[in-house]
């Protein structure tokens, strides 16, 4: 048992390892060349500052690619990973270059549907969500799974995309998620499969390459690399967890969703001490600190 523990963490390690060095050279490959020009990924922060929306793609890619060899998957569970990621990072860089930002959550792009308004936003969303039922049905099992599994890809690409408001956020829930899958799936097969470690490395490592640039307000995730990311995360949970976990994730991520209609991510972290420490991590000082 524990030389099937150790293996498994060292395929962990090198499967994250290989995605964040793909990162970096996806990364510096696309800002020596970017398609269609720079200014066409450049946006301001919310510093006012520009960044760079390169980020996203080269991670996109990184970890994709990661997955679809992630040792320990079935070869359906690597091309669900696969499909969820690719759709979603497709659908992500087409709001990224093709929406206004005027639209946001699901009562803003609902709310333009009723008024016969279609936005990128409420496209993307409607694609990611095809994408992830795709990726499900590749995946397989019972009616009831492949619903379960469907609604994780999708509501964890859309969820992370929320924290992508300031520098590293996104990146740092990545991190996290992942670490609790890599726990959570060890700790339901009690250490026999390496399926939840690899998974999970493949897209926190393509997200910790780019963290520095990240956090330097160099270039940021955009849709295209928080979708892509959320989408794998919440692949990798159908792929690797029992049902009752998989249900449990998508209450939770239901549950944050629902609040995030209503309430500030930003607003709720600035006012606790621990999620704000953890938010500054790393990143520049505030404006007049």
């Amino acid at each position: 048992m524990p030389r099937r523990s150790g293996s498994g963490l060292a395929a962990a390690v090198i499967t994250g390892g290989l995605a964040g060095a793909a990162a970096r050279a996806g990364y510096a490959g696309l800002t020596r060349r970017p398609p269609g020009g720079l200014a066409n990924w450049t946006r301001t922060n919310h510093r006012g500052e520009p960044v760079t929306l390169l980020e996203g793609p080269a991670v996109a890619a990184a970890a994709v690619t990661a997955a679809a060899r992630a040792p320990g998957l079935t070869a359906r569970g690597r091309a669900a990973l696969a499909i969820a990621g690719t759709g979603a990072a497709a659908l992500g860089c087409y709001d990224d270059l093709a929406g206004s930002g005027a639209r946001r959550g699901f009562r803003g792009h609902l709310g333009a549907l009723a008024h016969g308004e279609l936005t990128s936003g409420a496209v993307k969303l409607a694609g990611i969500g095809a994408s992830g039922a795709a990726a499900s049905l590749v995946l397989g099992g019972p009616a009831a799974d492949i619903a379960v599994n469907a609604c994780l890809a999708a509501g964890a690409a859309n969820l992370l995309n929320l924290f992508d408001l300031r520098p590293g956020r996104a990146i740092k829930v990545t991190l996290a998620a992942a670490a609790m899958l890599a726990a959570g799936g060890a700790a339901v097969r009690r250490g026999t499969s390496t399926a939840p470690a690899c998974a999970a490395a493949a897209p926190a490592g393509a997200a910790l390459g780019l963290l520095p640039d990240d956090l330097g307000e160099r270039a940021m995730l955009g849709d295209a690399g928080a979708n892509a990311l959320g989408a794998l995360l919440g692949m990798a949970a159908a792929a690797t967890l029992p049902r009752p976990a998989r249900v449990a994730v998508l209450g939770a991520i239901i549950g944050l969703t629902a609040a995030s209609e209503v309430v500030s991510f930003t607003k709720v972290i600035e006012r606790t001490p621990a999620l704000r420490w953890l938010d500054m991590l790393g990143r520049r000082p505030a404006a007049g600190q």
